[in-house]
């Protein structure tokens, strides 16, 4: 016999109950000897997914926010031409937060391949004047 403790709401409160039940079936067990994946997706799906979803070459987008402060855009912009050599920079486009205390300036770099995003990326998002990268 098994024991199953049960909450059940009263006048508004939680009571706790105990229900002992004979006949509840024994507990899901997998009957494949191959595990899930440890993240829960679906190991197909995620095969699949890393082949990139983009085309290469192509002009890709990136927002970079940091504190508006002399000499972020600077670092930004030789940030992007270290990753994109044909970076030009007169395609930048700012943006003051509410408050101005912090910029958002989007890039547009030619990106070739998912390698130099992930190395663009990593390389804005650890850039002590940047705080997100998106």
């Amino acid at each position: 016999m098994r024991c199953t403790k049960i909450l059940l709401p009263h006048n508004g409160q939680a009571e706790s109950a105990i229900k002992f039940a004979a006949n509840i079936p024994a507990p899901f067990t997998m009957t494949s000897s191959t595990p899930p994946p440890a993240n829960g997706l679906d190991t197909q799906a995620t095969d699949q997914r890393k082949d990139s979803l983009i085309e290469y070459p192509s002009q890709f987008p990136i927002k970079v926010m940091g504190v508006k402060a002399d000499g972020f855009v600077n670092a930004i912009t030789e940030l992007a031409r270290k990753f994109d050599p044909t970076f030009d920079a007169g395609t930048i486009e700012l943006r003051d937060s509410r408050s101005g205390n912090y910029l958002g300036v989007t890039i547009t770099i030619t990106a070739t391949s998912r390698e130099q995003l992930d190395d663009l990326y990593r390389a804005l998002s650890s850039h002590p004047m940047v705080k997100v990268v998106l």
